[in-house]
């Protein structure tokens, strides 16, 4: 009689564990550094140089490029990015002259 009222009472907890572990968000620090290391190894982008800020899963890009392409580019490549909510994009484009 009791396997058979734990083995159910084991896969209810079983389950709200794991129900719970993926509610758990990503940090802010490894989205930073996700979000660092994509920008900067994309051809296009090559955001070595930008500077990037994250709080509550927002990000914040900041910086100078020189077209529209690349930073539309590095808002795309940092929205793809695991935990990242929203993307605030400030990054400034090279006047040329």
């Amino acid at each position: 009689m009791i396997p058979k009222i734990c083995a159910p009472l084991l896969v209810f907890f079983l389950l709200a564990g794991l129900c719970l572990a993926a509610d758990k968000g990503v940090s802010d620090d490894a989205i930073y550094d996700k979000v660092r290391v994509a920008l900067a190894s994309d051809i296009d982008v090559k955001g070595g140089a930008l500077k990037v800020e994250v709080k509550d899963g927002v990000v914040t890009l900041a910086g100078v490029v020189e077209s529209q392409l690349q930073k539309d580019k590095a808002t795309k490549i940092a929205k793809k990015v695991k935990g990242v909510k929203k993307v605030d994009n400030q990054i400034e484009i090279k006047r040329h002259g």
